[in-house]
This record gives C-alpha cells, sequence and structure tokens, in this order.
C-alpha cells in the first residue's frame, strides 16, 4: 500500500509528509503556504499541534482563522488507535482535506512511544489512495529517529524529497515485534471456554477488575474487548479458547489464546477500520481503540491477544 506519489500542493490522492521546524518562525514558515493555498481551494483545513502553535495559526490569518479547524495535541493525541479513527472519520467526510499534526512526544513513556510510532506507519495503509495530504510536524531538535521510516516523504529547509528510508507499513517492525510475549505469572486466573461459556467469561472478568478496584465504566469496556475477541475465538478458529487473566503494574492484562488461530491473515490486524457493510474486523478494532495496549503474536498454531488496560 505504499503511495506511489506524494505531493506537495495537497492535489494527489494521498501525501503523508514529515514537515521539521526549528523555531516558531520556521513553524510558520512550513505551515502557513500550506494553510493559505488549501484556504484559496475551499478545501476543509485541521490543525492539531501545541496551544503556542495554534495561536501562531491564529495571529497569523486573522479573521480566516475561523475556517480552520483547530485542535490542541494535548487532547488529540491521547490513544493511538483512537487518534487514527478520529482522523479517519474527519478524512472520509470532506473533500481534499488538508490535515496537520504535531504528536506530543514528550512525557511518554516508551511502551507509549513505540504505538504513537507504529500510528504513524499505519497511517500509510489507513489513507492510501484517499484524496487527503497528512503532514506531520516535528520539532528538530526531538531527532526522532523513526520519522524516515514511517513518512514516504520530508519537508526540511531544503525542501520536499522523498525518504529512502521509508518503509511500508506491511514490512514496517519495531525491534521486539518478532518476540514471544512473556509467559503470565504463575498466579494468573486460567479458565478455558467455548461458545455457550462467553457469559461465564464475562462475568468472570467484572469480578476480577471490581475485586482488583478497576474503575466502573473501564470495567464495563475490558469485558467488552474480552467478549469480542473469546467470540473471534469460537466463532473464527477451533472452536473454543482459553483466557488468562492477571494484574499487574496498575493494570489489568486478559490474554485470549486459541490453539487452532494461527496466524491472522489479514495485514495490520485491528489498526484499519473495517469496511462498510463487513460482517467480520471489528473486533480488535474496537478493543484497540478501548484498551491501553493490544498485542497480538500467531506463534505454531497457536493465536494469542493480550489486552491491557490501566485500573483508572
Amino acid at each position: 500500500m505504499q503511495p506511489e506519489r506524494a505531493f506537495l500542493d495537497s492535489g494527489g490522492p494521498f501525501a503523508h509528509t514529515a514537515v521539521a521546524y526549528g523555531s516558531e518562525s520556521g513553524f510558520l514558515r512550513r505551515v502557513q503556504p500550506l494553510i493559505a493555498g488549501a484556504l484559496r481551494e475551499s478545501r476543509r483545513v485541521l490543525v492539531v499541534t501545541s496551544e503556542r502553535g495554534l495561536d501562531l495559526v491564529g495571529d497569523a490569518f486573522g479573521s480566516d482563522a475561523r475556517l480552520i479547524d483547530r485542535h490542541p495535541a494535548e487532547k488529540w493525541y491521547a490513544h493511538p488507535t483512537r487518534t487514527l479513527a478520529a482522523f479517519h472519520d474527519y478524512v472520509r467526510q470532506r473533500e481534499r482535506p488538508l490535515v496537520i499534526g504535531e504528536p506530543v512526544w514528550s512525557g511518554w513513556t516508551e511502551r507509549q512511544a513505540r504505538e504513537w510510532v507504529r500510528y504513524e506507519s499505519v497511517l500509510n495503509a489507513a489513507f492510501a489512495g484517499v484524496p487527503v495530504s497528512l503532514w506531520c510536524l516535528y520539532d528538530e531538535s526531538l531527532a526522532l529517529d523513526h520519522v524516515p521510516r514511517t513518512h514516504p516523504t520530508e519537508l526540511t529547509g531544503a525542501g520536499l524529497r522523498r525518504s529512502d528510508r521509508y518503509v511500508s507499513p506491511e514490512r514496517f517492525e519495531l525491534p521486539g515485534d518478532d518476540l514471544p510475549l512473556p509467559d503470565p505469572p504463575p498466579a494468573a486466573v486460567v479458565t478455558d471456554f467455548t461458545l455457550e461459556e462467553l457469559g461465564r467469561l464475562r462475568a468472570l472478568v467484572t469480578d476480577h477488575a471490581r475485586r482488583v478496584g478497576m474503575r466502573r465504566d473501564l470495567v464495563a469496556s475490558l469485558v467488552l474487548s474480552v467478549s469480542e475477541m473469546a467470540a473471534n475465538s469460537v466463532e473464527h478458529g477451533a472452536g473454543h479458547g482459553r483466557a488468562t487473566i492477571w494484574t499487574s503494574g496498575g493494570e489489568i492484562v486478559c490474554e485470549i489464546s486459541d490453539s487452532g488461530g494461527g496466524e491472522l491473515d489479514v495485514p495490520l490486524p485491528g489498526y484499519l477500520p473495517p469496511e462498510p457493510g463487513s460482517p467480520r474486523g471489528y473486533g480488535l478494532w474496537i478493543s484497540r481503540q478501548l484498551c491501553d495496549l493490544v498485542q497480538v503474536r500467531g506463534v505454531d498454531g497457536e493465536l494469542r491477544v493480550r489486552l491491557h488496560m490501566a485500573l483508572d
């Protein structure tokens, strides 16, 4: 799904470009021409960046700033898959929009940063062939090593150029992606289930979550995610599965394993929204939005889906 072309003027079917800047004046030099060009063509513009960046955009465009959809990055970039869904909804409902975004990057844990890097790669698959330009801002002082690998093109002081290090999302990997998941702790709760026992499994997860003090609204999200994954196991796998539940580091971890599942036959499972009207593909898509982290491994004929959710 690697796009074959990238367009500076947003006129092509798809463009995903990294935009480096080193100062506030550099920030404006990068974004002002892009926004001005889109507004002249009556295209919708979405800008997601820091509060200071939003103020700079507002001051630069004056009364025309009302034509720009602006959101603070701290709220927009709260969860990778939910952010992907929000961008998806925005892009699919508008004609040739211009999207300028700047993830937060600072303050994230290593695990969070990994998922955001993966998100930037997945964007290339999520919007391949869609008439949209995605311009990803970043402060060049951050020295983000992944940028050339997740963006087909880069805009620097020397101009627009194709990244010779770009990796298509289907082949993109981070260190450790190929390693097996660590074994659950000995104290983990383990139960087998079939289709007729999904109700019992939901009750078990609910009881465990409440006993360890999970917030009530999160309990419902966790139970829904586990139920979706367990239903996938029995409907599309061997007809039965195993659930393993434990608490670690302020979060509940629930793993659904299916000895008949093997490897998933779709690329980027759960990262891309199902096609409208599709009867399949919603379980992982929903679970990735509800959970803090979803890990999927298919090894030796066994498919393991591990769901992580913080207690509060």
